[in-house]
């Protein structure tokens, strides 16, 4: 049975599942927290970072598969079914610059400083959190949502006409935020 080592609040490990379900894949969903003593994640991910995927490939054997980049090209090579990757190598090329721009950009300035400062936090048995920091990120989230807003006015979806793992991305970011009351909707 495939498996994700994951945390619900991850928004990596949310990419995942996203890819996951639009791939149409089951899997076995084991939530591990990377920042306790876990032998099955140091084995599958000397890294210890969620999310890893350990699957049974068509071509036999087993594979344990991370980071989230590295999960989503696996499933679009080795699953078929609708593509999460554009057709054109350029096409292609904007969908990872954007997946990268949610994965560390995005993180970095609005993740980083609103959901994982709370949550992780929270899940660590420590209530305080830098205001100053999720002050900052709250303004970095505008910054960002504007410019999801300006490629939306040039395209269908984020990079391009069809549905992306770049709109994965985004919105793995944005629900991991909106959980916590940080996305301004409006």
């Amino acid at each position: 049975m495939r498996t994700l080592l994951h945390m619900p609040l991850d928004a990596p490990s949310r990419l995942a599942r996203l890819i996951l379900a639009e791939k149409g894949l089951a899997v076995r969903l084991v939530e591990t927290p990377p920042w306790q003593e876990n032998a099955p994640l140091a084995a599958a991910n000397p890294a210890r970072a969620v999310p890893v995927l350990i699957d049974q490939p068509p071509t036999g054997g087993e594979i344990a598969v991370s980071p989230v980049e590295a999960i989503a090209e696996y499933l679009e090579e080795a699953y078929r079914g609708e593509p999460l990757l554009p057709a054109t190598s350029a096409a292609r090329a904007e969908t990872r610059r954007l997946v990268a721009w949610f994965a560390c950009k995005f993180e970095t300035e609005v993740g980083g400083p609103l959901a994982r400062q709370r949550i992780d936090a929270r899940l660590k048995g420590r209530l305080r959190y830098d205001r100053e920091a999720y002050e900052a990120g709250l303004q970095a989230m505008t910054w960002h949502l504007d410019y999801a807003s300006w490629l939306l006015e040039q395209r269908s979806w984020l990079a391009g006409e069809k549905m992306t793992i770049a709109d994965l991305a985004a919105a793995a970011q944005l629900s991991v935020n909106d959980y916590i009351g940080a996305v301004p909707w409006a």
